[in-house]
Formats: C-alpha cells, sequence, structure tokens
C-alpha cells in the first residue's frame, strides 16, 4: 500500500529542481516549521537589517513671502535629518489648517511607519468620521506630499520616479496675461511668446473683469456691503471677452494658444452662448465655466459647442469628477491638488482621466507653495495624459524661503531633480512674513447681490 503523503516531506524530485533555481532558501523554507515559514514569507527581504523609520512629530509652518498665505507641513522622522515637506494652502482659511495640522494629525501621525503612505492618507482621510472638506483635505494633503518626500529621499529619487519615471522632457505651461484694455492684453501676451510660451491665459481685469467697470455700482452708493467688496458687471464682462479673443488673435496671430478663466462668474445660459462666440477664436481651453452647484449644465453645453473645458477647482473628492470624466463632459482636470489631499488621490483622478481622454491642467497660482507646485510638476512628468501646467514666477522673497523653486525656460518648468520633491524652507526666512486672516473673495453686482463662487 501506498504511503500516505506527508506536508513536511518533500520529494527528491521538488529537491532537485529546487537545487538547481539555487533557491537553499526555499529547500530550508520546506523543512523548517510553519512558524518559521511563515515569518520567511511575511518579512519582505528589503526590511532586513533596516529597522522601520517613523514619524516623530508633525507641524504647520505658515508664512506669506507674497502676500498670499502659504501653508507648509513638516514630518519629522526617528531617522536624524530625515524629514519631509508638503503643501497644505488654504489661502483663504489658513489658520483653520494650521490648527487642524498641530493640534489633530500631529497626535494621530507619531509613531505611524513612514513608509505606507496610503495606509496613513485612508486612515486619516476617516478617522474625523465627517471629512471631504477643504480644511481637512488640505491638512492631509501636507501630510501626503511629505511621505512621498521622505519616500524619494529615502530612495534617492525625485518623487517622478517612484511615479513611474518621465513621460516627457519637461513640465509644458502656460503664462498670465491681463491689463486694463483688450489691447494692453495683446502686448502683454506678446512679450509671453518672445519669452517662448506657448499657451498664455487672458483676463481683462481680474476675474469677471473686476477692477476694470466704469460703473460705480448702486450698493457703494446705497452704503451696502464693505468698502473691500469688488464689482463685477456680468452683461459687460460677456460683452468684453469675444472683444478681447478678436484683439489678440488679430494682434498676436492663431499659432499662440489661448485660455480663458470664466470662474464660474456668470449664468450657465450666458456662459455656454460666449463660449459658443468664442469658437471662431479656436481657443485651447475654458475654465470653470460653472459652479459645483450647477453640473447638470454639462451636457447641455457640451451639445452647444466643442470648445475644450477646463473643471474641477472647486471639487474636494474623486467623486465629484467621475461621473462627468466618465461622460467625457469636460476635457482637462481643473484640481487645487491640496484641496483634494495631495498626490495620492491626484494620481488616481489623472489614472482615471487617461481612460477617457481627458488631461490634467493642475491648479498652480502663487497660492499654491513652491511645495505644492512641486507636487504638481512631479506628476506631470510621470502622468501621459498630462494637459498643460499653470505657471507662477516666485519672487526673492518666496525664494528666500523656498530653496530649489522651480524655474522656466522657453515655456517650459523645470524642476529640481533632487531626491524627493526637490523643495526646502528656510523656517527663519518663512517667519518673517507672516499671513493674515483677511478674505478678498467677496464680488458683487450692482444691486450688492453676492456672485459665486
Amino acid at each position: 500500500m501506498k504511503k500516505p503523503s506527508n506536508s513536511s516531506e518533500i520529494s527528491r524530485r521538488d529537491a532537485m529542481k529546487l537545487i538547481t533555481a539555487g533557491s537553499a532558501a526555499g529547500i530550508l523554507g520546506l523543512f523548517s516549521s510553519p512558524q518559521a515559514r511563515a515569518e520567511t514569507r511575511i518579512t519582505p527581504p528589503y526590511t532586513t537589517g533596516m529597522p522601520p523609520v517613523k514619524i516623530k512629530s508633525v507641524k504647520a509652518i505658515a508664512t506669506a513671502p507674497e502676500g498670499s498665505n502659504l501653508v507648509i507641513v513638516k514630518v519629522e522622522t526617528t531617522e536624524p535629518g530625515l524629514y519631509g515637506l508638503g503643501c497644505a494652502t488654504f489661502t483663504q482659511r489658513a489658520m483653520a489648517v494650521i490648527t487642524a495640522i498641530d493640534s489633530y494629525l500631529n497626535d494621530f501621525c507619531v509613531g505611524k511607519d513612514v513608509d505606507n503612505i496610503e495606509d496613513m492618507w485612508q486612515s486619516a482621510y476617516v478617522s474625523s468620521y465627517w471629512r471631504n472638506g477643504p480644511v481637512l483635505n488640505n491638512a492631509l494633503s501636507g501630510i501626503d506630499e511629505a511621505l512621498w518626500d521622505i519616500k524619494g529621499k529615502r530612495a534617492n529619487m525625485p518623487v517622478y520616479q517612484l511615479l513611474g519615471g518621465k513621460s516627457r522632457i519637461a513640465v509644458d505651461c502656460y503664462a498670465h496675461a491681463s491689463g486694463p484694455t483688450p489691447e494692453a492684453v495683446a502686448d502683454r501676451v506678446q512679450q509671453f511668446i518672445d519669452q517662448g510660451f506657448r499657451h498664455v491665459r487672458i483676463q481683462q481685469g481680474g476675474y469677471g473683469g473686476v477692477g476694470t467697470m466704469e460703473k460705480k455700482p448702486d450698493f457703494v452708493e446705497a452704503g451696502f456691503g464693505t468698502e473691500q467688496d469688488q464689482y463685477m458687471d456680468q452683461h459687460t464682462y460677456l460683452k468684453r471677452v469675444p472683444e478681447m479673443f478678436n484683439v489678440v488673435r488679430k494682434r498676436c496671430g492663431e499659432d499662440v494658444e489661448l485660455l480663458h478663466d470664466i470662474h464660474e462668474r456668470v449664468e450657465p445660459v450666458d456662459a455656454i452662448n460666449m463660449i459658443k462666440e468664442l469658437e471662431q477664436y479656436h481657443p485651447f481651453f475654458i475654465e470653470d465655466p460653472f459652479s459645483p452647484e450647477n453640473m447638470k449644465w454639462f451636457k447641455h453645453l457640451r451639445a452647444a459647442t466643442m470648445v475644450p473645458i477646463a473643471m474641477g477647482e472647486l471639487f474636494n473628492n474623486i467623486n465629484e469628477f467621475r461621473d462627468y470624466m466618465v461622460d467625457q463632459l469636460f476635457d482637462y482636470i481643473r484640481v487645487h491638488i491640496s484641496q483634494i489631499g495631495g498626490i495620492t488621490p491626484a494620481m488616481k483622478i489623472a489614472r482615471l482621466g487617461e481612460w477617457f481622454n481627458v488631461r490634467t491642467a493642475w491648479h498652480g497660482p502663487g497660492d499654491t507653495s513652491p511645495v505644492g507646485h512641486a507636487a504638481n510638476a512631479h506628476i506631470d512628468l510621470a502622468v501621459w495624459n498630462f494637459g498643460i501646467q499653470e505657471s507662477h514666477f516666485w519672487s526673492e522673497k518666496a525664494q528666500e524661503v523656498f530653496k530649489g523653486c522651480q524655474t522656466y525656460k522657453n515655456g517650459y518648468m523645470y524642476i529640481n531633480e533632487a531626491p524627493g520633491l526637490g523643495v526646502d524652507i528656510n523656517e527663519k526666512a518663512a517667519a518673517k512674513y507672516p499671513i493674515g486672516t483677511r478674505s478678498r473673495w467677496t464680488v458683487r453686482k450692482s444691486d450688492g447681490t453676492i456672485i459665486k463662487p
């Protein structure tokens, strides 16, 4: 009778196969106890002899070298000298983010393994139970980006290498051209063309033409609101934008790609009609035609015109993008990366967009810190479906605070190729530029009605 097999035994033939394959460790594992075999499988080889690096402290660093409130998270580790930086900039409510970081996330993070970024993101995201708001998302972004910075430093690689490596030579950018008249805007566009930029966003005055309206609003005469409240005449704005495009095209030609940001400041029907009128000028994209409360209008917009659309600056969560990306109702992912929680969720949104030919156009104004711009750029370099990147030229004050700021040449952004995100902070210099608490986003119609956003 054939003897029953035993799990602790191994056939001579199997042993010879393992030896031939050079797997002496495999043979020893087969002959050892179940517990020893389990320990062999559970312990990753790359950790042998390397104790885990843990989070030692988390703190917020606030600074405003150019006037906009910037919030940076510094994550220090148990490995001497090793720390990471992340952007947590919610410039309109900076103090609330600082409180979330210093009073809550420090205690939550201390003692955790710096390697487990996804686990850290998911656990921190749900730890407040109520979630998905700009304050906690920005605080979480600071942690997330700092951990990516640390991982890059430990690997001695720029973060883009950890995201898959380069898909392009550098990050193509658009510049901002604004002025009080269409002619002044055209002059500024030509200056950027001469510097090598192929894409320029054009605005007459501020968003919605703020600052260029000749008429004095009735709410000011009536003493309604405050002296700081801004005024927009929507009818004047809607008339001026096509005129501005016409002047710029005639002066600067057809080769330059022109962009414009509506900033959700007109009614959906008016936005659709204006975008249809802009078709003849071939915009690269029109940004944020509707507020998040009016997303159902995108189907009507797509049926009316095929002008490319960028959307998402006010979104907080990947689920707000999902259906509209799947239905291909806009063309560019316009998101403030710290607003959604950092590099980890941004990569998920970018990968989702690839399936539906929706490209990235991360938010990158002066109220995104140089650390945040670095996070934008590392993703831009890595993902296939990169579209365009907003640029910002850092002042001497900002460069005093942040070492390793991005540079520009021929319309491309170039990053510091140092390990991690490549940007450091001088905390002593940062302290020279304290933040404030005033928000400058109150815009009214002539009768005093608030205009969204």
